[in-house]
């Protein structure tokens, strides 16, 4: 007789499933989706704010295929853009702040402080919302926020944290090609502490 062994990874996922009614029953669902939101707010936001000012232009150009990739500016407003339009989604209000007709928010913002602000805007919008998600309502169907057709509550909270970090992989890289270190690490020897 030959029995299958689960991979590890299997057995983690089924663990967490077991688990997430307790979970969600001693939290609530909305604090484990904030609880996201918070990691959000910790990593990319504190990348986005280490990136001295005068480094948001930059744009990879080689090596490589870098040919329209967005600056680390319009990562950083791509970003916040998406979570104001996944916390409209979820929470089922309008965005506080006009976010524009584009994926990369308002063009009027230009410099470092004025993107930060946007950012941190879209983080407390994202807080509010995913307080507002419960066992009740986490299957009703919400408009996408892509803009095209309807998905559950919950799939739209659960998409904030899987977008950040694909646009926060970018930013690592940006940072790094400019000496910036994620995470708490110091600066490079030799260079100028990042803002």
């Amino acid at each position: 007789m030959q029995v299958e062994v689960l991979p590890l990874r299997n057995c983690v996922i089924l663990a967490v499933l077991c688990m997430a009614p307790s979970v969600f029953a001693a939290e609530g669902l909305g604090k484990v989706f904030d609880d996201q939101v918070s990691t959000v707010e910790r990593e990319v936001l504190g990348l986005a704010q280490k990136m001295p000012a005068d480094k948001y232009d930059f744009a990879p150009t080689s090596p490589g295929t870098f040919t329209g990739v967005r600056t680390y500016a319009l990562q950083v407003r791509h970003i916040a853009t998406y979570i104001y339009r996944i916390a409209a989604s979820v929470s089922g209000e309008k965005a506080p702040v006009e976010i524009g007709p584009t994926d990369n928010g308002p063009d009027t913002l230009k410099t470092k402080d004025q993107i930060i602000d946007y950012f941190k805007g879209a983080l407390a919008f994202a807080h509010k919302a995913m307080g507002m998600l419960t066992e009740k309502n986490m299957y009703d169907q919400v408009p996408s926020p892509f803009g095209r057709g309807t998905m559950t509550r919950v799939a739209a909270a659960a998409f904030l944290g899987q977008h950040s970090y694909d646009h926060y992989g970018q930013m690592v890289v940006y940072s790094r090609m400019n000496g910036v270190i994620p995470g708490g690490g110091p600066p490079p020897a030799g260079k100028a502490k990042a803002q």
